[in-house]
């Protein structure tokens, strides 16, 4: 989550809520009404990734009807004009990304426009505009599915992009819902520093920035919030965890490939520091990925420092936002599948920055903080 003045900007992978469904849901979307009462924004954009799931061609259904609950509830009567963007047609492979973007706009509002990237040129904004199925053919919106030559090593997933254009408060804006590759093994993910997988995500997210910069239309700044999917560097990280460790490199028997790397103590008994496999990742003093420790994990939090010539963020002191526990009695707990990390952000052009900070001129400040601390929302907190 991020608010400056009266926007707030919510990013959330909800894959885990239709996964889950039950109770995790209902807490999810009273956190969510709680920070919009909290803040009171006129203008709130909500970045969806993974609608509907890994099952998502049983579960879209459910997807709809959560966004016809949020769009229906009491918490959002206020807000007069409402725009809807979700990509559900997972029918169509090619382009298919389970993104979702949901603007709300409050009566006190005024002069709030939207651009059509058909005729070029931005139109008042009124009522209700809502876009369900491939979005093939609706021109306020941009979408994109990462192309499928750009890694041919790679499962083609559901990953991409989705902008929207706007002037808020005199000023033109683009708002991208971003998805960015994951770590698929964190095996794979040790072997070199940076990994492999933190290569993909880099030319990734230069393809968005060259894509909303390009020509087509006139640059504007910029806000990208999404799942980037960023890691720590885990190969220098877990280095740093096993420095006092004897490291074991366990092989499967009929090859020469790594099947799990075990870390034990010199004394205590050996017990097992740390035990990495393809999707285990168990630390044994799990409090280390805590809040006090942010400063010290944010030195191998580096995806983001390869764009800042033309990105920037606003100061991190929020813990990792994933891989929470899904389990509704440990909110605060992370799972031992992957190494905790900052995967869900909300990124800006340097002149985006400049804009905030303009207007920044309320107490409150620009905040930039998850949702849910001490609340069950999935695997990943939702961050605003």
């Amino acid at each position: 989550m991020e608010t400056f003045t009266d926007v707030l900007l919510v990013t959330a992978n909800v894959g885990s809520l239709f996964d889950n469904l039950g109770e995790i849901q209902s807490e999810w979307l009273q956190e969510l009404y709680k920070t919009i009462h909290i803040y009171k924004p006129q203008f709130i954009a909500l970045h969806f990734q993974e609608v509907g799931g890994k099952d998502y061609m049983v579960n879209m259904g459910h997807a709809e009807n959560f966004f016809r609950t949020i769009e229906s509830s009491e918490e959002m009567k206020d807000y007069d004009r409402v725009c809807i963007y979700v990509d559900n047609q997972f029918q169509a492979e090619d382009g298919f990304t389970a993104l979702g973007s949901m603007y709300f706009i409050h009566k006190t509002l005024k002069n709030i426009y939207q651009y059509d990237f058909n005729v070029k040129d931005f139109k008042a904004v009124s009522g209700q505009n809502k876009y369900v199925g491939s979005l093939d053919g609706v021109t306020t919106v941009e979408k994109e599915k990462f192309p499928k030559n750009f890694w041919p090593d790679f499962k083609w997933s559901r990953k991409g992009f989705m902008r929207t254009r706007w002037i808020i408060h005199n000023q033109g804006l683009d708002l991208v819902n971003v998805h960015l590759f994951h770590d698929a093994s964190n095996l794979t993910a040790c072997e070199s520093s940076p990994s492999i997988y933190s290569a993909n995500r880099k030319n990734a997210l230069r393809y968005v920035i060259n894509r909303i910069s390009d020509s087509c239309y006139t640059p504007l700044p910029f806000f990208l919030f999404g799942d980037f999917n960023f890691r720590l560097d885990t190969l220098s990280l877990v280095q740093h965890l096993s420095t006092t460790a004897d490291v074991q490199t366990v092989k499967k028997d009929s090859s020469n490939q790594v099947e799990k790397i075990i870390c034990e103590e010199k004394d205590n008994d050996h017990q097992v520091l740390l035990q990495i496999e393809e999707k285990l990742f168990t630390y044994l003093h799990q409090a280390y990925f805590r809040e006090d420790n942010v400063p010290s994990l944010l030195k191998y939090d580096k995806e983001v420092a390869a764009f800042h010539d033309v990105i920037r963020e606003e100061e991190i002191k929020f813990p990792p936002s994933y891989p929470y526990s899904e389990e509704y009695t440990k909110p605060t707990q992370y799972m031992n599948t992957r190494c905790p990390a900052w995967c869900d952000r909300i990124l800006m052009s340097h002149s985006a920055q400049e804009f905030i900070r303009r207007r920044d001129d309320d107490e409150r400040g620009v905040v930039y903080n998850t949702v849910g601390p001490n609340v069950c929302m999935g695997d990943h907190k939702v961050t605003v």
